[in-house]
């Protein structure tokens, strides 16, 4: 089974993250951010990989370096657990509803991390959740997976469903791009032979 387990800690975050690719989307998420808690929950369950995620940061400040900081962990969870890539289909998209909201993702897991990201979220805070943090977790485990996202929202007007279909969209995507291809279980997807 691919697995990882990662701990990262600084001044500002301890977090531990154990990863596996090939679940059933189990999840247990405790970072200290309700809203945050609920986005990750969404990602383990419709990327069918499990997840489960212990952050304590510096809340007293603000929100930040947990959100940001689970995103670098994950990122290097999910590297540790791809390994080589031998076998994983690569490319994964999603056109993901979620009432007036409609997100589209397209990722490629090929090692070179870049973030387009085209998403309007109209409201400044989900409760008491800045929506600034959607992105910043975004750009972070894009970088430290080594993800090529591109993450565009079609429609929207209510901040939480845009930001929750982009979970779920990228999660979708994340899915198929990690999947098996029984076709070529043992190659590497790239005429290049590595990734």
């Amino acid at each position: 089974m691919r697995r990882a387990q990662i701990t990262r800690k600084t001044a500002e975050t301890e977090i531990t993250v154990e990863m596996g690719l090939d679940g059933s989307g189990r999840y247990d998420n405790r970072t200290g951010v309700g809203f945050f808690d609920h986005m990750l929950d969404q990602l383990a369950r419709h990327s069918l990989i499990d997840l489960t995620i212990r952050a304590t940061g510096d809340l007293h400040i603000d929100d930040h370096h947990t959100v940001e900081d689970t995103g670098i962990a994950l990122g290097q969870a999910l590297t540790q657990a791809l390994g080589d890539k031998t076998g994983i289909r690569r490319y994964g998209a999603c056109l993901l509803p979620m009432d007036d909201a409609l997100v589209r993702t397209a990722l490629d897991l090929s090692g070179r991390s870049f973030l387009i990201w085209n998403v309007d979220l109209p409201t400044p805070k989900i409760g008491q959740f800045d929506t600034e943090l959607v992105r910043e977790f975004f750009q972070a485990f894009s970088t430290h997976g080594g993800i090529t996202l591109h993450v565009d929202a079609l429609h929207g007007f209510n901040s939480h469903h845009i930001a929750e279909a982009a979970f779920k969209s990228v999660a979708r995507a994340l899915r198929e791009a990690v999947e098996t291809d029984p076709r070529r279980a043992d190659a590497v997807p790239s005429t290049k032979g590595a990734l």
